[in-house]
């Protein structure tokens, strides 16, 4: 393993997922969050097989990096049914936030493991990181609070992305609202810190790099590939304990939600935080790759991971 400053930019610098069309515009968010509190999900499912038709079609880029992502993962080539599949399951988890954000979540069957992971730490008066990826749903952790007590979990995103939720929150449910922290802002980390004071959780992505943010190189699906060490040196910095937490869409309404200890960095020395760092952050990976082998359709990052 090394470290290294950014990987998988744009010429302009800018990371390539965030130009890429999953991204979408608050307007259509908007609107497609009308259409299925409407129409309601059974209906608004069957939706889904058209529009995701259209993608598979007409975005030769996200046939090119799903079929990259997939040749690695089911260990064949790839055929256009199985493209499809990818889109339309990244498709189904989104469709399924809309209803989770509404507060619908009887609507799902969520089946949680190893919940006293966290129980432990809440009922000892401690919060922590709950570090995820771009698989399944990690916003099913809030349909986990009958089983589960984390119940007060903030959202660091980039802040695109967080503007854009947050609008959809504002028009869904705007008490859910303060829930989200954009990265890069100059109260994001006071925001982080009071999130975590008095033993809440702060939730985020690890599998995705922004702009100016250094890497840690690490082994996945067989090559190198590069990751973001920001979460976790945020994490050293402010002395937390950190939780892998992934939901894996199942099928229809069916999700499974996984919490791991991940690491403890409460008391990491100076002189190897850099050290531990790399070893927790490859661990991290590892487990995403035990997930993504479970669930191969649910990983969702429709760029070249491995440019």
């Amino acid at each position: 393993m090394s470290i290294h400053g950014d990987s998988g930019l744009t010429e302009r610098g800018i990371p390539e997922w965030t130009t890429s069309a999953e991204r979408g515009t608050v307007r259509g968010l908007r609107f497609m969050a009308w259409v299925a509190l409407r129409i309601g999900r059974t209906f608004a499912r069957l939706l889904l097989y058209p529009v995701c038709l259209y993608f598979v079609i007409f975005s030769p880029r996200t046939r090119r990096v799903s079929r990259k992502y997939l040749q690695k993962i089911l260990a064949r080539k790839p055929r256009l049914s199985d493209v499809f599949q990818h889109v339309r399951t990244f498709a189904a988890t989104v469709l399924d936030r809309f209803f989770l954000f509404s507060g619908q979540h009887a609507l799902f069957d969520v089946h949680v493991h190893d919940e006293h992971v966290v129980a432990d730490m809440v009922a000892r008066g401690e919060g922590g990181f709950l570090l995820g990826a771009h698989m399944g749903s990690f916003e099913m952790v809030r349909a986990t609070s009958r089983a589960t007590p984390v119940s007060r979990v903030s959202l660091v995103m980039y802040e695109d992305n967080a503007r854009k939720l947050n609008a959809v929150l504002d028009a869904i449910n705007p008490a859910l609202r303060l829930q989200v922290i954009a990265m890069g802002r100059s109260d994001s980390m006071l925001k982080v810190e009071s999130a975590l004071e008095h033993g809440g959780f702060v939730g985020m992505l690890a599998d995705r790099t922004i702009q100016g943010e250094g890497t840690i190189a690490c082994t996945f699906l067989g090559a190198e590939a590069h990751f973001p060490s920001g979460p976790l040196r945020l994490a050293c910095m402010l002395k937390q304990q950190v939780v892998l937490m992934v939901g894996l869409y199942r099928g229809g309404n069916r999700y499974d939600v996984f919490f791991e200890p991940l690491a403890d960095l409460r008391n990491v020395a100076r002189e190897v935080r850099n050290e531990i760092l790399a070893q927790t952050l490859q661990r991290y990976v590892s487990r995403l790759e035990h997930y993504c082998a479970l669930e191969p359709y649910n990983w969702y990052n429709f760029y070249d991971f491995w440019k």
